[in-house]
């Protein structure tokens, strides 16, 4: 077959991707049943190879659990993954799963004497080294005398390019977790639903939902400074950085209101609410970010009235929204209700982040939608690491497609036929004289079959259900084709 140049959209899915799984680590408590069943569950359906075992109290025993002593995190948390992570510094995603603490106490130099998240702790290990890295002094009066410490800012935070702990250090850490052990599987399920839909080319119907709040005190200020950041325009890397008041509420209203240009711009529905009422009982939603019960015309039964379609993201500007995954009708709204209700990734905290620790929206949702995976779009859009955030979802989801022009010197490596198929498909090789290894893919992205294929290969196909099923050779080229089994 004759060579031939071609500059082509290649769509570039994380299902199919050739490495990215190699790059996650999933981390699993062995005293927590639950843990071990969320960690079985998501490295079988998402092939992943590395997993780390450690030995803490289990969260999903009591809500006092749920907080882990600095002292025990080091030991039985900290020291192994650093261990593992040290010899695998092609980590760059960290899975952690439900029956791991969320917060850790007594951690020196932290606010409210020692409260930090436990997954944005371990983000933001390894800046501690880096001359490059900015310490923020945070503090504010209004939240008492003991709300005083530091983060780190985010060396991720507005990003452009794509991350790798090689290029800015730390580590994309999300959980798998919600109320129960069928919440955080269905994280998953969601993941890998939305990647089979754009593979299958089956549109999502719904908005992403803006929903402000216009009280006259909160407002819209300052629209052409968004995204807000406390970081000087002369900025050298390794500076020192201080906050000592929250910031404007209102900014990030007005970061709605440019998330929402940015996605009329690229034809995605939005719905950008400025009225009083806190919106409800809606079609399934695309995506979302509020303030939550922190909304001056808050809602309760509009927020659970929320449903998302698979690949949705959310955020909401409250406090403690991620302060536990136990069910509780005290405090503020949680993001556990999103995840049972249907949201495949959102961001919340475990303890006061000040709005300076609240994800912008404009960034969130502008690198979801150019096909950025699901950790990356939070942290690209978050100020702080080694602070109160926690991610809940699938590191590596992809819900909408990226393409990337590249050079290719082949048309196609492999075809198969006939499509629809029966009982048998014949894949035929292009040009590739070596045997190659095949891997077909359902339409929810588990591997059904794995085998080795030369030139005019017959396979037998009899024994799948009727449906979508993708398949790949396991090499460099990172070619899928999609035939539908009947």
């Amino acid at each position: 077959m004759k060579n031939i140049m071609l500059m082509f959209l290649v769509f570039s899915n994380t299902l199919f991707s050739q490495s990215i799984e190699s790059r996650v680590l999933v981390v699993k408590n062995t005293n927590s049943p639950v843990s071990i069943v969320v960690t079985d569950d998501y490295i079988t359906r998402r092939n992943i190879t590395k997993v780390l075992n450690i030995s803490c109290q289990n969260s999903t025993l009591l809500d006092y659990n749920e907080t882990i002593s600095y002292s025990n995190f080091t030991t039985q948390i900290k020291t192994p993954l650093l261990t593992y992570l040290n010899s695998h510094p092609e980590i760059d995603f960290i899975v952690l799963t439900k029956g791991i603490p969320i917060r850790i106490s007594g951690v020196p130099g932290k606010t409210f004497n020692g409260i930090c998240s436990l997954d944005s702790y371990i983000a933001g290990m390894g800046y501690e080294a880096s001359p490059t890295t900015s310490i923020v002094n945070i503090s504010d009066i209004n939240y008492g005398a003991t709300y005083t410490g530091e983060a780190y800012l985010n060396k991720f935070w507005q990003s452009t390019t794509h991350f790798s702990h090689a290029k800015f250090g730390g580590h994309l850490v999300t959980r798998l977790d919600g109320y129960t052990q069928a919440d955080a599987i269905a994280l998953t399920t969601r993941s890998l639903q939305a990647e089979a839909n754009l593979l299958s080319g089956i549109p999502t119907t719904g908005n992403i939902l803006l929903d402000t709040d216009p009280t006259p005190w909160m407002g819209y200020p300052n629209p052409n400074n968004q995204p807000y950041t406390f970081v000087p325009s002369a900025y050298v890397a390794g500076q020192t950085l201080t906050i000592t008041a929250e910031s404007a509420y209102g900014d990030i209203n007005s970061d709605m209101n440019k998330a929402k240009t940015g996605l009329l711009a690229k034809s995605i529905p939005v719905q950008y609410d400025t009225t009083l009422t806190f919106v409800g009982n809606m079609p399934p939603l695309k995506g979302y970010f509020s303030w939550g019960s922190n909304d001056n015309n808050y809602s309760e039964p509009n927020y659970h009235s929320l449903t998302f379609v698979a690949g949705a993201i959310a955020e909401t500007a409250v406090s403690t929204s991620a302060r536990t995954f136990y069910e509780t009708n005290w405090g503020q709204s949680k993001i556990a209700d999103l995840i049972s209700q249907g949201v495949t990734g959102v961001k919340g905290y475990t303890d006061e982040p000040l709005v300076q620790g609240v994800a912008s929206p404009s960034i969130m949702f502008d690198r979801y939608t150019k096909g950025w995976t699901l950790a990356e779009s939070f942290y690209a859009a978050s100020r702080l690491v080694s602070w109160m955030d926690i991610v809940v979802g699938d590191p590596i989801c992809r819900a909408y497609q990226r393409a990337t022009v590249i050079n290719v010197t082949e048309i196609s490596k492999f075809s198969i036929s006939p499509n629809p198929a029966s009982d048998f498909i014949t894949v035929q090789l292009n040009d590739l004289s070596e045997k190659q290894e095949l891997q077909i893919y359902n339409s929810i992205g588990q591997l059904v079959k794995d085998i080795i294929v030369t030139n005019e290969s017959k396979i037998n196909v009899s024994n799948l259900v009727n449906g979508i099923y993708f398949a790949r050779l396991k090499s460099n080229f990172n070619q899928t084709h999609k035939f539908i089994k009947q």
